[in-house]
């Protein structure tokens, strides 16, 4: 079993026990790689259950035969391909304090000094899942964006990458996650600014623009290096967190109490035998991108 370097190296099972639904409750809306839109979190219970690794099975495909006299039919045995998704990361935050009771860290989640410890992790987070998602994301070519026509050229690349994904077979429910610098263009295209009459109208700072051709647009300044436009479907991508709690106490070192929290995570690019590169060991080609996931870099010129 793979031992990280945050465990007892006595001990290579670390299965933190206890929740704080609180906590995750206002984790997950300060998220865009690692909220529910653009990973999944099907594996997350059984993290809590089995510890740092997770086999991730995946059933292929059966084939289809012509029945015909006299040959009749040939049975086929079920086939799986496995993949791993490991709990590579242990974070946490730990905070010195005169008094607990002054900010009443136990059960107000609204405490400033909590809300900031909070939204630290979820920056963490989200950054660590936006580069395992960029990198396993399929390169398209890049666009250009003459300062003329900006608002339409990025139109036009996510129409690109909408017919990638089509090509692909990718299901709908799609996501769609731009820079900044690309929203601010992009929201300028009149399919975007007028979005209710093509889907779904909203442009906000946190995260959501819009619901357009197929995609839910998001924006977030936590960008991988060298990426503008990721978009993809949620099932190619899963996110596993857990927390395990506010704890507060005596500090043995300083005359003084403190508050933190530990969050262990991991995440990984999901393959499919239909999608991805099958080896003959039953395992998939974690080297190459998948169809999945598109991502574009964006030339302004």
């Amino acid at each position: 079993m793979t031992a990280f370097v945050y465990q007892n190296p006595g001990s290579t099972t670390f299965i933190p026990e206890l929740w704080d639904a609180e906590l995750l409750t206002q984790f997950d809306p300060l998220l865009v790689w690692a909220s529910p839109l653009v990973s999944n979190y099907k594996y997350e219970g059984t993290i809590s259950k089995a510890g740092d690794v997770v086999h991730i099975n995946s059933l292929v495909r059966p084939s289809i035969g012509d029945y015909k006299l006299p040959d009749g039919m040939t049975g086929q045995r079920p086939e799986t391909v496995d993949q791993k998704l490991y709990i590579t990361e242990a974070k946490y935050l730990q905070l010195y304090i005169e008094n607990v009771e002054q900010i009443q860290a136990i059960g107000d989640m609204n405490s400033p000094i909590n809300q900031q410890m909070i939204r630290s992790l979820a920056r963490d987070a989200d950054t660590f899942m936006g580069t395992i998602i960029a990198s396993g994301a399929t390169p398209l070519p890049n666009i250009a964006a003459p300062a003329a026509n900006a608002p339409q050229a990025l139109y036009g690349g996510l129409l690109d990458m909408m017919l990638a994904l089509d090509d692909a077979d990718i299901p709908g429910g799609r996501y769609a996650v731009v820079s900044p610098r690309v929203k601010r263009h992009l929201i300028e295209h009149p399919s975007v600014a007028n979005a209710a009459a093509y889907g779904e109208a909203g442009v906000t700072a946190n995260g959501f623009i819009a619901r357009l051709a197929g995609f839910t647009l998001m924006s977030t300044t936590a960008m991988p290096a060298g990426v503008d436009i990721v978009a993809g479907h949620s099932e190619f991508a899963t996110f596993a967190s857990q927390f395990t709690g506010f704890r507060d106490g005596q500090s043995e070192k300083y005359r003084a109490n403190y508050i933190d929290t530990l969050h262990v995570y991991g995440g990984k690019i999901v393959r499919f035998p239909e999608v991805d590169t099958q080896l003959a060991d039953n395992t998939f080609d974690e080297t190459k991108p998948t169809k999945g996931i598109v991502k574009a870099v964006v030339d302004w010129s």
